[in-house]
């Protein structure tokens, strides 16, 4: 590994990594009501996906091609994964629980997940030429082909970040107190920062 990719696996998406976990168990300390399991879900699952990447970014060996391609799967599924969470969080805040009920939140998530999870069939272990390259000719970074890119983006923008931002927008409508509308900016500004942090994260 360059220092380059040391410092921006180790450095900045160590200290993401240190926040996220953080953040989660402030969270679920609080209270282990559904809605805020979701939202700790959102952490965990960003955690889960820069953990795997910590694991197999040092792994240099062609012998361990294969098993580096799927850990790449699995930082990418589970880091784009952790955004339909956002999703359900802001429906819930919208419409209630009553409303948004414990079926049609695994519907959602159930869905998106499996839509997400396809992307595995892009992988050049199964279709040569349009998914993702990880060896010793691309420096054992990953490679996307632009089919596999495009499958992603679709998903992951058609199916949680359009949809997070969209319900974030109204939300903050409906908020009257000054105090809670300047921390709901906030967190639309966190999640926009995201949103460009994990499309940088695919490639790293």
């Amino acid at each position: 590994m360059d220092a380059a990719r040391i410092f921006t696996v180790y450095g900045a998406q160590g200290i993401l990594f240190a926040f996220f976990i953080f953040l989660a168990y402030k969270i679920l300390k609080r209270d282990r009501k559904r809605l805020n399991l979701i939202f700790s879900m959102f952490y965990l699952s960003v955690a889960v996906g820069l953990l795997i990447n910590f694991i197999y970014a040092p792994m240099e060996d062609a012998a361990l091609e294969l098993v580096v391609l799927l850990m790449n799967f699995l930082t990418n599924f589970f880091i784009s994964f952790a955004v339909i969470f956002l999703v359900v969080f802001e429906l819930i805040l919208l419409k209630s629980e009553k409303v948004v009920t414990f079926g049609k939140q695994l519907l959602v998530i159930v869905g998106y997940g499996a839509a997400l999870f396809c992307m595995i069939f892009f992988l050049s272990i199964f279709t040569p030429g349009i998914g993702v390259t990880i060896n010793q000719f691309t420096d054992w970074k990953p490679v996307w082909e632009i089919e596999f890119f495009i499958y992603v983006a679709i998903v992951v923008t058609l199916g949680s970040i359009i949809p997070t931002l969209y319900f974030a927008f109204k939300i903050s409508k409906k908020f009257e107190d000054e105090v809670l509308k300047k921390k709901w900016k906030f967190f639309i500004i966190g999640v926009i920062a995201l949103f460009i942090f994990m499309y940088g994260i695919y490639l790293l």
